[in-house]
């Protein structure tokens, strides 16, 4: 296993990589503009940051293997799948996306809405097809992408950002919005990489779900920060996009000081969590320190 967090995820990146590839229909046919949609908008340069923590939970258990590639696609498919209707005109209305065109603004947003329908199912079809797994463990995987992707987590946390434009949060609703809208499927990568190796005790699976609400809300406080470093340097304002966009952020109401070291006892309060991992769950603390460390 690599030891640096950039080997560390470009060896995972390459493996989820090869799969989306794979299950992925190339862009022919009478749904070519659809499909090409699909390819643009899952290839466009992200970190693969919870196809990684998937892998690194399965390698703190067990041993990541193919099943884990095909838990990791799906859990990618459907990142992607909430980004294209994210970036929609009824949504956030964003023409960049990691500084491209967004999927409605490449394409049209038909094509965007249905891009964002097709990756849905298909994430959901990649978890019929792991192999050698009993099918109560497959069930019960399908039943946590559903709940963590859906009503109970990251679909929820949508909604609640749209009702709350404009509106001031207090800090333990914008903990709420965000536990759904971005921890839900950090959290959900984490537990189905482990669950998925059959081999994760009770025990296990309640440190990974402590470590992954933990590093789930360091990421999101940690975008904020970015968004307001980037805007100083850029604009000379202390607000970031969503700010500038009506929206409460961890900056707006803690401060900036106080965000960095709320993010700061987040990381610390993940890294407890991984103790009973020993050194198998180094790759997830690499993963950790990167998503609190990143300046972009």
């Amino acid at each position: 296993m690599p030891s640096s967090i950039n080997a560390i995820i470009d060896h995972y990146s390459a493996q989820v990589d090869a799969q989306l590839d794979a299950i992925l229909p190339p862009a022919t046919g009478a749904a070519e503009q659809l499909f090409a949609a699909m390819r643009y908008s899952v290839f466009n340069g992200g970190k693969r940051l919870r196809p990684a923590l998937c892998f690194a939970a399965a390698d703190a258990v067990a041993e990541s293997d193919a099943n884990s590639a095909k838990v990791a696609a799906a859990l990618e498919m459907i990142h992607a799948y909430s980004l294209i209707h994210d970036d929609l005109p009824a949504m956030d209305n964003d023409d960049l996306r990691r500084g491209k065109p967004t999927c409605h603004i490449q394409f049209d947003e038909a094509t965007a809405i249905l891009a964002g329908d097709g990756l849905q199912s298909l994430a959901f079809q990649q978890l019929t097809e792991l192999e050698t797994l009993p099918a109560p463990l497959v069930v019960e995987l399908i039943a946590m992408l559903s709940r963590l992707g859906g009503c109970a987590g990251m679909v929820t946390g949508q909604a609640i950002d749209l009702a709350a434009t404009g509106t001031a949060l207090e800090l333990e609703q914008l903990k709420e919005m965000h536990a759904h809208k971005t921890g839900a499927l950090i959290e959900a990568s984490v537990l189905m990489g482990a669950t998925a190796t059959g081999q994760a005790s009770k025990e296990q699976l309640n440190a990974l779900s402590e470590f992954a609400r933990a590093i789930g809300l360091a990421f999101q406080i940690q975008d904020d920060i970015l968004d307001v470093e980037s805007s100083t340097e850029q604009l000379g304002k202390q607000q970031g996009s969503d700010a500038s966009n009506g929206k409460s952020t961890y900056t707006s109401i803690l401060g900036l000081e106080r965000a960095r070291r709320e993010a700061t006892e987040l990381f610390d309060h993940s890294i407890q969590a991984l103790q009973c991992f020993g050194e198998k769950a180094d790759p997830l603390r690499a993963i950790a320190g990167f998503i609190v460390q990143r300046n972009h």
